[in-house]
């Protein structure tokens, strides 16, 4: 009877989490983005035939890589519309 603390006062209180992006570290041409995208898309062809062999061990990784792809698409959009602005200029 000497612990008098019950579980409710005993919880520690509840924080919000605070989302963090991360900032670009470094500017790459169109040329390192599309050898970059070349790599990755092989990866996950070759990712992709482990997987209906059966051979995969950890299925996520297709679903990290498409969105890796993804994001480079948008990144090529980006850097190509750039360097068409600095032409117009």
């Amino acid at each position: 009877m000497a612990n008098t603390t019950t579980k409710a006062s005993a919880k520690a209180p509840v924080t919000k989490a605070v989302k963090v992006t991360k900032a670009a570290t470094e500017v790459k041409t169109v040329t390192q983005l599309n050898n970059e995208l070349v790599t990755l898309l092989a990866e996950n062809l070759e990712s992709r035939r482990s997987h209906r062999m059966g051979e995969l061990v950890n299925p996520h990784v297709l679903t990290v890589q498409r969105k890796k792809i993804a994001r480079l698409h948008t990144a090529m959009t980006v850097a190509i519309r750039a360097e068409a602005v600095k032409e117009d200029k």
